[in-house]
């Protein structure tokens, strides 16, 4: 299981991330010629949620509520993948493990 990680930089004061893998990458067929996007961290599920989402739709909204809360360690980052999975699922994607 991956764990949420933070440190802080001692000449800058600022908080910095580390972005949190959720174990194998999945990638998600985006169009009907067959392109694929790989996803390896709930930032980049994040970022494709909110930036590429074809739909908005409860799925999705569950799933950006899901990685939220891994992102804050309140939930294991495995399900926000399940839930990840999920929303692709209703969009329409076809998910494969990369």
């Amino acid at each position: 299981m991956a764990h949420c990680l933070a440190f802080s930089t001692s000449n800058s004061h600022m908080l910095s991330m580390i972005e949190i893998s959720w174990g194998k990458p999945l990638t998600l067929v985006v169009t009907e010629s067959g392109d694929t996007q790989k996803i390896s961290t709930i930032e980049q599920a994040k970022y494709w949620l909110r930036k590429h989402w074809p739909i908005a739709d409860d799925a999705r909204q569950r799933a950006m509520n899901s990685i939220d809360g891994a992102m804050e360690c309140m939930l294991p980052v495995q399900i926000a993948r399940r839930a990840f999975e999920d929303a692709a699922g209703t969009a329409g994607y076809a998910v494969r493990a990369a």
